[in-house]
């Protein structure tokens, strides 16, 4: 079983339509070595057939299969994660993400969404330990150990009960890592984390667990870990608010606006441009859950909705801009 690559304990969650390669690059940017381990990418899905090793590269943020991490990555390892039912078809990508440079290989049983749940693939595999295991087993005997696997699971589908047999399933198909979030698909994103559970996944297995849900703000990073046993912390929606939440950096204003301006340059040079575009559409994304920078409230003040109802892209990054006093 190869060694899992991270260099330090905190990790940014994969997350849909957020953790592409600018984003990722911008945060590993803002938090050293010693305080954020690595990144995943957002889910690749993989339906029917194996992806070509180009496509992977894309998703880790690469020119072509084979390159060596962009001078972007700050030395971090960024895992590739997939998604999908076929066992042939997720080898088939595992040899590839091998082929197109993965450190790390995850495969993805939490996604609740409806067409996950539909394909037979991420949380809907949550009320079959046997079908986690064999999906596991299939990745991990694809990269012939070049690199390691990792599970990503909920607590369970409508509850609980089979927390310990999914944990074991992910140890059991030769993952290396099992990461738990503490919320079952029933649950979705609800606010209530529930620590006890990953408690007891430490207790089912004996390879390394990564905690995910309840971090909220950086002290809790080390208290997850203290409280629960935890190898890992995996940090989600909260790195939305504050890209600084692994080194507990408290940014100013205009580190705050730079940060988000830097996005929003980013997005217009893939493509991404324009009043209106998606470019716009993605910065206030992070808006809506922003709080970094000076004061109780942050950049934004007490009256987050004012900035999300800015229709016009130039007006919404002047006043950025503006309150940055950049």
């Amino acid at each position: 079983m190869a060694a899992l690559p991270y260099p330090s304990p905190n990790l940014l969650a994969p997350m849909e339509g957020v953790t592409d390669p600018l984003f990722r690059d911008l945060v590993l940017a803002r938090n050293g070595a010693e305080h954020l381990g690595g990144a995943t990418t957002e889910v690749v899905r993989v339906v029917d057939h194996g992806l070509a090793a180009r496509i992977l590269a894309a998703a880790l943020g690469r020119a072509q299969a084979g390159d060596p991490p962009a001078p972007g990555d700050h030395g971090r390892p960024v895992g590739l994660q997939l998604m999908g039912a076929d066992l042939g078809a997720m080898a088939a990508t595992a040899a590839a993400a091998v082929e197109a440079g993965a450190p790390l290989v995850d495969i993805n049983f939490g996604c609740p969404a409806k067409g996950a749940l539909r394909g037979c693939a991420g949380a809907s595999l949550l009320d079959e330990p046997r079908a986690v295991e064999a999906l596991v087993r299939a990745v991990t005997d694809a990269v012939e150990d070049a690199v390691p696997v990792s599970a990503k699971i909920r607590a369970g589908g409508e509850d609980d009960q089979l927390l310990e047999d999914l944990c074991r399933a992910t140890e059991a198909g030769g993952a290396a890592l099992v990461t738990v979030h503490c919320r079952t698909r029933a649950e979705a994103y609800r606010d209530t984390a529930d620590w006890q559970r990953l408690r007891r996944a430490v207790a089912a297995v004996t390879i390394p667990v990564c905690g995910n849900g309840g971090v909220e703000q950086h002290t809790d990073l080390a208290r997850l870990l203290q409280e629960t046993g935890c190898a890992y912390a995996m940090v989600g929606r909260a790195a939305l608010a504050d890209p600084w939440i692994f080194s507990g950096h408290r940014a100013t204003n205009a580190e705050s606006a730079a940060f988000l301006l830097e996005y929003a340059a980013g997005l217009t040079a893939r493509g991404f441009p324009g009043a209106g575009g998606r470019g716009g559409s993605r910065v206030k994304q992070l808006l809506a859950h922003w709080r970094a920078g000076d004061g109780p409230h942050g950049l934004l003040g007490p009256d987050r909705r004012a900035w999300l109802r800015i229709p016009n892209e130039d007006e919404l990054l002047d006043a950025i801009a503006r309150a940055g006093s950049l």
